[in-house]
Order: C-alpha cells, then sequence, then structure tokens
C-alpha cells in the first residue's frame, strides 16, 4: 500500500460520509482528474474530516497528487479539496535518510 494513499481535506462537513464517500469515489475515478480505479476509501469524522483514498496503482495516486486543482460538485456546490500524501506511509528514500559508515 506504501504510496498509494492520499489524503483529502475540505470535505463538506453538512453531509453524510457515506454519501462523500460516493461522491469522492466517483471524482477520483475520473481519468480527467487524474483519477483511476480505487482500493479504498475512507471517510474519517471530526472537526476537520478528511477522507484517506487508497488507489490500486502507485501511478494513480502519484498523478491525483501531481493535479493542482480538485473541486468536489456536490448539489451545486463546490468544495475545493486538499489532497497531500497521506503521512503514516513512507517511501524507501525517506526510510533510509541515514547512511551506515564502514570502518
Amino acid at each position: 500500500m506504501a504510496g498509494r494513499t492520499v489524503r483529502v481535506g475540505g470535505l463538506p462537513a453538512d453531509l453524510p460520509p457515506d454519501r462523500v464517500a460516493d461522491k469522492l469515489t466517483i471524482h477520483f475515478l475520473r481519468s480527467r482528474n487524474g483519477g483511476g480505479e480505487i482500493a479504498d476509501v475512507q471517510v474519517l469524522a471530526g472537526s476537520q474530516a478528511c477522507a484517506l483514498i487508497t488507489f490500486e496503482a502507485l501511478e494513480v495516486a502519484q498523478r491525483i497528487l501531481k493535479a493542482k486543482n480538485h473541486v468536489l460538485s456536490i448539489g451545486g456546490k463546490k468544495y475545493p479539496l486538499e489532497v497531500t500524501a497521506h503521512g503514516a506511509e513512507l517511501s524507501p528514500d525517506e526510510v533510509t535518510g541515514s547512511r551506515q559508515l564502514l570502518p
């Protein structure tokens, strides 16, 4: 799963989580949004609700992160989304930040 999950903020707080998950799935499946096949969508409730979206392919997650403007349209309202890499995952380059010196 490393690198395939993105965090999405800026979600509408006034809608049920399952409806938000459905709308996010539709948005991020569309190729015009840089999307592709999705493995999982989790909407996390709280004061600043967010979603974790895991894509089937790493390349799709990378495309999503490169796209600058993601706007979710629901019922005539537009919600600008903040898409970032999911912080719980580290790439091998980030994990191997220190080097071991041999004598």
